[in-house]
């Protein structure tokens, strides 16, 4: 079945509409992060540079690193700029854009998120590495797509602990690639995180205005369902788990945590250890 040109808009370039990224300039291997100055910072470490691009918060650079080929990508804040990026990563390997047809064959992916977030549980210190075993979306963003996968008995005891209110987007649990976390497992703290669509009332801030669960937070550090309990807060880690699950590629999240929400912590001077954990992860995205 052809894909009409509304729903995968392909620019005159042969680009994917948002990301500027050409089919032939995607790598097997991809890391994502949010902010545009770490594409730079990640294009400094590696051996050789096939391609660079540019769209507003969209920035990426195709590349080796110690003889594998990479891209990075930043995307921005937010799990609705992870809903187009997932999907034009997936149409990049897997739709010809000449034909605007799926491809006979699937291309799997492996897609990693570097991120910071700020840790939940006291027993977190400042600039520990978190991957994301399980993403909690309160973003809503899979509620949107069939057959909206959860892990439902998470999903039901988290709801009854926190007294969910109606007028909220329903919580999804997603969990993220059994190959990424066992190569990341050494070096990271098992992480259960929340994936809020905003930085200060869905993670719990208040400025001016009040929130609709003022006692959020600590409900969501006494959650504990059969032993996981919710380490951290990001924006972004459940869209990309959720579609890349659903898309057939392997995804997940790790954070350095610059913050501690529990113990009213944070680290300014964070910029070093995230360069420690881009590295790190580098080296990890290169063996598997």
């Amino acid at each position: 079945m052809r894909i009409p040109e509304s729903e995968l808009i392909i620019n005159s370039d042969g680009s994917a509409f948002h990301i500027h990224i050409k089919p032939e300039q995607l790598a097997d291997r991809v890391i994502v992060v949010g902010d545009p100055g770490r594409v730079d910072m990640m294009a400094e470490m590696l051996d050789s540079i096939e391609c660079r691009n540019a769209s507003r918060e969209f920035v990426s650079c195709t590349g080796s690193y110690k003889g594998t080929r990479m891209t990075f990508l930043s995307t921005g804040i937010g799990t609705d700029n992870i809903d187009i990026v997932m999907t034009e990563l997936d149409a990049l390997a897997n739709i010809d854009f000449a034909t605007r047809t799926v491809k006979p064959e699937h291309r799997r992916l492996t897609v990693l998120r570097i991120g910071t977030c700020g840790a939940l549980q006291p027993y977190i210190p400042l600039g520990s590495f978190i991957l994301s075993h399980i993403s909690i979306g309160f973003d809503g963003l899979l509620n949107w797509y069939e057959n909206r996968e959860s892990l439902e008995d998470f999903e039901e005891d988290f709801k009854k602990h926190m007294n969910w209110a109606r007028h909220l987007p329903d919580p999804y649990f997603v969990k993220a690639s059994d190959k990424i976390i066992k190569a990341f497992e050494p070096y990271t703290v098992k992480g259960m995180t929340i994936s809020a669509p905003g930085f200060y009332g869905p993670q719990g801030r208040v400025v001016r205005l009040g929130l609709a669960m003022p006692d959020m937070l600590d409900r969501c550090a006494s959650f504990d369902h059969n032993g996981w309990k919710i380490t951290n807060l990001e924006m972004e880690g459940s869209a990309l788990a959720g579609l890349a699950g659903k898309l057939g590629h392997d995804a997940a999240t790790v954070c350095c945590a610059i913050a501690n929400r529990s113990l009213k912590e944070s680290n300014a001077d964070y910029k070093p250890k995230v360069k420690e954990l881009v590295k790190l992860s580098l080296d990890i995205m290169a063996s598997i």
